[in-house]
């Protein structure tokens, strides 16, 4: 940096020193600390060689003028020179900037040691004494950062990847780093083919998917112009991303320039907004996980904020971005798995239609939670000879693809076995063999329950599920049926029975899931007794019934539940 002669030429006309300039050379002149005397309207009035050479100016270029006529681009903190001339107390400083030295450091130290010059006891002046203390400062500053970024990857594991959405954990990685290592955060997704519709990409544009955004306070209303989350961003080629995703490396864009920022910025209509913004540097980090790319984390500074390094800026950022990749990847995963899941188990869900038309019936599925997996619930109804009908309610063991594919598996092999018309402890016996001989690794419980109208009486038996209820016309509760429970299904004990109980017309069957009425720390008799409190609702309708059971017993359940309710008009 080389000072232009003109401004810095000395001044003839400059007021003469208010002391001996002479006998001040002979006392400090020598000094390695650079050393200024300044007037009391702090102009130079002497400076010695070691203050020529840190500043770069000579001495005489110094002479009547301020520090920031002679100093542009230094931070000089004048107020505090004036209350040294004022109170005569010393005082000490830490300034920073750059003087006309050429320096490839951004940003050079100084501190300062001020004290107020008497003489006679009059204040003539002040004098500052200036050692330069930029590699001691930037060590301080790179071992605060490297603690500041160490308490931040301790504390990534719990705050990144909370649920197993992507959008949240985007999100969450995000506003994670900003502000300790970024004024903007922006994290942006590869679009994943979930069979939706979407806008295809101009040839040799790529195209990502926002998924997070975070910005310091300063910054929030500037940076909303660029798009939040859910807005489609197109890169062209050669901006930052696309190379960093190409290359599966980070990229590091210091931005003073146009051509620098429209390297970086999406297209090159961006360069003038990010100019205004006050951006300056950028570094840019893939998300991959098991060798796939996922998308990228951008991290931005502005203002004042110093520009990013391909030391520990970088290390921190991709070991963030490398564990959040993980968590994003087992959300993919886990969304994919779900729908698939919750896809086949609708399709085997279907409102089960009457077996005849003297038949009523109703159903409901409630899955646990937004967040939970589906499950292996099912239920059906066929009809038999003779006007009597089977219905069936199982729960497979576990969650996911591999419970609702066990699920279909236990529905069909039930179809076919009870085309036989066998009672329901022989089609639970059969089933129970046909299970252990197909391979299939998961239990499950069963309630099977054949309705005789004509008789008035239903047959039970139950392979380790909760036992029916009924609600007769006209009571003023429900009864629980009592009968022999068996082992679950896929276990090869056997050991089934019937129970036959009265189940007149009007009566409503009332079969469900153990999700209904199991609930933590509490004993599943005392939950089951809970239903005897069922009534029919006022308009006799068997889903204003399903309602009510929603309202009363639903909240709090921690697994999904299925309920089907039958009644018969008579024969």
């Amino acid at each position: 940096m080389i000072p232009p002669e003109a401004p810095l030429q000395a001044e003839a006309h400059a007021d003469p020193p208010p002391f001996d300039v002479a006998a001040l050379a002979a006392l400090i002149g020598s000094s390695p600390a650079g050393v200024a005397v300044f007037d009391t309207e702090l102009r130079y009035v002497y400076v010695n060689p070691a203050l020529e050479r840190l500043n770069g100016v000579p001495a005489a270029a110094h002479l009547g003028r301020a520090v920031t006529e002679v100093l542009p681009d230094m931070h000089v903190r004048t107020h505090v020179m004036r209350q040294v001339l004022a109170d005569g107390r010393p005082r000490e400083i830490t300034t920073s900037g750059q003087t006309w030295v050429d320096s490839v450091i951004e940003r050079r130290y100084w501190r300062v040691a001020l004290h107020r010059y008497e003489e006679d006891g009059r204040v003539r002046g002040l004098i500052g004494i200036a050692q330069e203390v930029t590699a001691t400062q930037n060590e301080r500053e790179e071992l605060r950062r490297a603690r500041s970024y160490l308490t931040l990857l301790d504390n990534a594991a719990v705050a990144i990847g909370t649920t197993l959405d992507v959008e949240t954990t985007c999100q969450e990685l995000a506003e994670f780093v900003v502000p300790v290592m970024a004024d903007v955060a922006v994290v942006e997704m590869i679009p994943e083919d979930n069979g939706r519709p979407r806008r295809e990409p101009p040839a040799g544009v790529l195209r990502l998917r926002r998924s997070g955004m975070a910005t310091i306070p300063e910054l929030a209303d500037s940076i909303s112009q660029f798009g939040g989350p859910g807005t489609d961003i197109d890169y062209q080629e050669d901006a930052a991303v696309p190379r960093c995703l190409a290359a599966d490396e980070p990229v590091i864009e210091n931005l003073y320039g146009d051509e620098q920022l429209s390297r970086s910025a999406p297209t090159p209509e961006r360069v003038a907004a990010y100019r205004a913004v006050g951006l300056h540097s950028a570094v840019v980090v893939p998300l991959t996980a098991r060798g796939r790319p996922l998308g990228a984390l951008s991290l931005l500074r502005a203002g004042e904020s110093p520009p990013f390094t391909e030391g520990l800026d970088v290390v921190v950022a991709r070991t963030l971005a490398g564990r959040a990749a993980v968590d994003v990847d087992h959300a993919y995963r886990y969304t994919h798995e779900h729908r698939v899941a919750r896809e086949l188990q609708r399709s085997l869900l279907s409102e089960p239609r009457g077996p005849n038309p003297g038949i009523e019936i109703a159903s409901l599925y409630l899955p646990a939670g937004a967040g939970a997996l589906v499950g292996g619930d099912w239920f059906d109804a066929i009809p038999l000879q003779g006007g009597r009908h089977l219905k069936v309610m199982g729960d497979v063991m576990g969650h996911g693809v591999e419970a609702a594919v066990a699920m279909s598996n236990y529905r069909s092999m039930l179809r076919i076995m009870a085309e036989d018309d066998q009672p329901p402890h022989r089609i639970l016996e059969r089933l129970d063999k046909a299970v252990e001989r197909s391979g299939l690794d998961r239990a499950a419980t069963c309630l099977i329950a054949v309705v005789d109208r004509k008789e008035g009486v239903c047959q039970v038996a139950s392979a380790g599920h909760p036992p029916p209820v009924f609600i007769d016309p006209g009571a003023s509760g429900a009864r629980v049926a009592r009968m022999p429970v068996g082992p679950p299904l896929g276990t090869g004990f056997g050991g089934y029975r019937t129970a036959v109980l009265p189940c007149g017309p009007g009566t409503v069957l009332f079969m469900y899931t153990d999700g209904l009425v199991e609930r933590r720390g509490e004993d599943i008799d005392d939950s089951i007794e809970r239903l005897t409190r069922l009534t029919m609702p006022v308009s006799g309708r068997l889903q204003d019934l399903l309602g009510e059971v929603v309202d009363r017993f639903a909240e709090g359940a921690e697994d999904d539940i299925a309920v089907l309710v039958s009644r018969s008009r008579g024969y």
